[in-house]
């Protein structure tokens, strides 16, 4: 079945329903809402039997859905109406919520329902829920819709708002007097369900040092005490420390609401000044917190086998960061460990470089220069790491050189759900590093290698296993896959065969070094890498701008608009 999907942006939900609709066997293509006539332009080329709106900010053209079956993918329960649903939800502590699959009507999110599914809410940032909870849900609502849709006789079913069963209510568009912290009254819990709902956008709104501001990325603090309610008292890495009434709160990031091209950025790199006759509150190890604190890196052990953990804010990592995740790399090496298990974070394992600290750098170019750099020097020590089997544990999202730097690793395990771009060119014709001339090929072949980096889409834990770029898809639950990511590993750390599995990947090494030099692989990318940087070609820099400072779309990619293709005809 010909499925168009028109959506605001590609985005992660968007590129879920993708991966998993053309899994099905359904012929997908994908159009941005830039305006009306482009939809109707786009609708009439592709003749599309069923359409999809899984990320929308605005209505379908009446044009359309009168003449299309039109489903919108809801972040909210039935009933539940308005553009903030998910923030509304977060925000007054809602036990569970879902997401609703609705046809196109002329009242917005009021159609009848085609499916709907319901989920537990979790205590967590809004863009961690709807990379999670979000997700899961509306991919078994959208494929139950699809099903009923293709099987033909199914009602949907029309909401009665007068129905005590429906709990879902309109509710309007979430603004920032919603959302304004009071940090003399409010507690710890109350701030951070607000920082939690207007997490990924829009933030909320401030002040600090007498300088208004966004802020961003939440996160408790168990133990650090002082100072008035919003004082900032201390602050570690990237984030600063605000005392409540009752105890404090992590901010990880902020955006300066004066200047109208401000980029949300680290926090500490926003008030680097302002900080100076603030203390550091720095770790001094490692091992995780006996409370909860914002701690970045993190390891654990277990037996022969060793965790690292690193949640970068939305997987960018700068040239710091880098630095800091190879020096508990390192670290990490040298404890009696056989089985070295890199897990990432929750929401990203990896999105590679920092685009937005580059972005904000005195001279990008440099920037991007020293931030790739840190990042094949991380990827080179995983690849050359002689004394441990090494695995990559894929939790969330992984993009870019962020793909690459997990295949390092000898084993790479994801999550059923995960979604990969091991891809670069989508930023400007980028080259790409991370050793990704020597990784790819070596696991896709020459074909499979060019045809990834050619069409630039997004691949599902299940289609990676079935290219190769992935050894093992394992369990969809989070907590479960964690588990069985510890058990998996411990096996093989016990497993009889260990030494001799270790002897086997150095004489790989061995063998490959001798082919080819690990370092020519590098210099060759760099080399290109270079020209994208310094070159005349000034792509790479204006795609960064507009990605960092979200400029609206203004066309759709042609590898996405396969209906745009001068090849393209309507199967007969």
């Amino acid at each position: 079945m010909r499925i168009l999907l028109l959506c605001h942006a590609f985005n992660s939900l968007s590129q879920r329903l993708y991966s998993e609709l053309a899994a099905r066997g359904h012929r997908l293509s994908v159009e941005y809402d830039v305006a009306d006539t482009v939809a109707e332009e786009a609708v009439a080329l592709f003749r599309p039997e069923l359409i999809i709106a899984p990320y929308l900010r605005r209505a379908i053209p009446e044009s359309i859905w009168r003449q299309h079956r039109c489903l919108i993918v809801h972040p909210g329960i039935v009933g539940d109406r308005g553009p903030s649903a998910l923030d509304w939800a977060i925000q007054e502590g809602e036990r569970t919520w879902g997401v609703t699959v609705l046809q196109a009507t002329g009242e917005m999110d009021g159609g009848p329902v085609w499916a709907a599914e319901a989920f537990p809410m979790r205590r967590a940032k809004k863009s961690s829920l709807y990379r999670h909870e979000v997700s899961e849900a509306a991919t078994r609502a959208v494929i139950r819709a699809v099903e009923r849709f293709t099987a033909g006789g199914f009602v949907p079913m029309p909401v009665d708002d007068t129905d005590p069963a429906i709990r879902g209510r309109a509710r309007p568009l979430m603004r920032q007097a919603d959302r304004a912290i009071d940090w003399q009254h409010d507690a710890t819990a109350h701030i951070l369900a607000r920082l939690n709902a207007a997490d990924g956008f829009p933030g909320v709104a401030d002040e600090l040092f007498g300088e208004p501001c966004l802020l961003f990325d939440g996160s408790p603090e168990d133990t650090l005490r002082a100072g008035k309610p919003g004082e900032v008292i201390a602050w570690r890495e990237t984030a600063i420390l605000r005392a409540t009434v009752d105890g404090a709160v992590w901010i990880g990031h902020l955006r300066r609401r004066a200047a109208v091209d401000s980029l949300k950025l680290p926090a500490t790199q926003v008030l680097a000044e302002q900080l100076a006759t603030i203390p550091e509150a720095p770790l001094d190890s490692y091992s995780p917190s006996a409370g909860r604190t914002w701690q970045d890196i993190r390891y654990e052990e277990a037996g022969r086998v060793g965790f690292l953990h690193f949640d970068f804010y939305n997987g960018a990592m700068n040239t710091r960061q880098c630095r800091r995740l190879q020096a508990a790399y390192r670290w990490a090496q040298q404890r009696p460990v056989r089985v070295l298990v890199l897990m990432g974070g929750r929401d990203h394992w990896s999105n590679g470089i920092h685009l937005a600290s580059i972005e904000a750098a005195e001279s990008p170019a440099d920037e991007s220069w020293a931030n790739i750099n840190a990042i094949d020097d991380l990827a080179e020590a995983i690849i050359t790491s002689a004394d441990q089997i090494t695995v990559a544990a894929l939790q969330g999202n992984c993009g870019a050189g962020g793909c690459f730097l997990a295949r390092a690793a000898d084993l790479v395990w994801a999550r059923a759900g995960v979604l990969l771009n091991p891809h670069y060119r989508n930023m400007g014709n980028l080259y790409g590093s991370e050793y990704w001339t020597y990784l790819l090929p070596a696991r896709v072949g020459s074909e499979g290698a060019q045809a990834i980096m050619r069409d630039r889409l997004p691949m599902s834990a299940v289609a990676g296993v079935a290219a190769g770029f992935l050894d093992v898809c394992l369990t969809g639950d989070a907590e479960a896959f964690r588990i069985d990511v510890a058990r998996r590993a411990a096996e093989l750390a016990a497993a009889p065969d260990f030494a001799v599995r270790l002897q086997a990947k150095r004489a790989q090494r061995f063998a490959d070094e001798a082919a080819q030099p690990l370092a020519s692989y590098r210099a060759a990318e760099l080399a290109e890498m270079q020209r994208n940087f310094y070159g005349f070609d000034p792509s790479y820099h204006v795609a960064r701008f507009h990605f960092v400072h979200k400029t609206p779309n203004s066309w759709t990619p042609r590898h996405l608009a396969i209906h745009r293709d001068l090849g393209w005809s309507v199967p007969q």
